[in-house]
């Protein structure tokens, strides 16, 4: 592969940059949202679950395979070698979500009740102050660190192609919104500020970005068949675990199984429009 110019960065790195400060747009949903219904966010989860599922397997591993056959020279080689790079990332995925408490992660799912419970807080319930507190932070801290991943796969997927990356930055920033609302809600009923709650929410989602830009300086000089096969691998297995460990149960949590299935399948029509539409430019 080509050195990556100037006109590839820049769109690549605004698209991980907006998807990455839509958290912020989820605590400002959180603070002054009075709908009670769920169901647009549902819908926006599942089309965000299939978006992703869809271009991992159709697109992102099919590269990955061709660049490790083109390296060996072997079909067979090459896609085994592959799907261990995309197992891979799978692993990688799940190796965070270990590491992260499971009472600050957001992969955990909380239930409905709980998301009411942080809406309708008032002063007849008592607050535990400094745990809410805690919560927040340790819930941004915990972001940060899943989105630092997620900017490094809409970056190099948006590199490639930029179609598919402003539809996955889409899905990203889609699925980012409930991530800011877990890191505002907390802060803001234990502090009672809106704009710590908000920066809080903001900063987390700036990993996103960073992680682009640490993955185009560390890719850059070594860019090639080898590590294109590595990348693509990795970066398909992380946007499947994401989408089947987050995405997927938090689509039931805010709506049902028909809200949830109308927006994969939606996603997914999107996406194979998207990609076709790309390739007869």
């Amino acid at each position: 592969m080509e050195s990556i110019t100037f006109a590839q960065f820049l769109p690549a790195f605004l698209l991980t940059l907006l998807a990455g400060l839509s958290t912020g747009f989820g605590a400002l949903i959180a603070f002054f949202s009075k709908n009670k219904s769920h169901t647009f966010l549902s819908i926006g989860l599942g089309f965000s679950a299939g978006v992703m599922v869809y271009v991992s397997f159709v697109e992102i591993l099919n590269k990955s395979k061709l660049s490790f056959v083109t390296l060996l020279h072997s079909d067979v080689k090459g896609e085994a070698i592959a799907l261990v790079c995309f197992f891979a990332g799978i692993a990688l995925s799940a190796l965070i979500d270990k590491i992260i408490p499971e009472d600050v992660n957001p992969h955990e799912l909380k239930s409905t009740q709980e998301l009411s419970v942080l809406h309708e807080t008032n002063a007849q319930t008592p607050i535990n102050h400094s745990a809410l507190h805690r919560t927040g932070i340790f819930t941004a801290l915990a972001i940060t660190i899943h989105n630092f991943p997620e900017g490094f796969a809409t970056f190099i997927a948006a590199v490639e192609n930029v179609t598919i990356g402003l539809t996955i930055a889409l899905a990203i920033a889609i699925h980012n919104i409930p991530e800011g609302m877990a890191v505002s809600l907390p802060i803001y009923h234990a502090t009672g500020n809106r704009k710590k709650a908000f920066w809080y929410a903001f900063l987390s989602g700036l990993a996103e970005p960073i992680g682009a830009i640490v993955g185009f300086f560390l890719l850059l000089p070594i860019m090639g068949e080898l590590t294109l096969g590595i990348t693509f691998g990795v970066v398909a297995g992380i946007m499947v675990y994401i989408s089947f460990d987050e995405l997927l149960p938090s689509a039931r949590v805010y709506g049902n199984a028909h809200t949830t299935i109308f927006g994969i399948v939606l996603g997914m029509f999107v996406m194979a429009i998207s990609l076709v539409a790309f390739k007869l430019i």
